[in-house]
């Protein structure tokens, strides 16, 4: 399957989540989202995302200072 990418590096919290956010709703139940963020703030806050709205996180990584998260959609509620 192939993944959405949302490049918000530069944004701070609560932007990245925010912006996720908006693009989640918009797929379908199980697409995925690359989010690559540069707020250090953002790996906590989408731990905490993912675990309140049913989206799974899938893996987050950091490279170079770039955080990657990628994220499948939830399936209807």
């Amino acid at each position: 399957m192939s993944e959405t990418v949302l490049d918000v590096k530069g944004m701070t919290c609560p932007l990245p989540v925010l912006r996720a956010q908006r693009e989640l709703r918009a797929m379908p139940a199980g697409a995925q989202l690359r989010v690559l963020a540069t707020d250090r703030a953002a790996v906590k806050d989408f731990q905490l995302f993912c675990r309140e709205t049913g989206h799974a996180l899938l893996a987050w990584s950091d490279e170079a200072g770039v955080l990657s998260f990628l994220i499948r959609a939830r399936g209807p509620a």
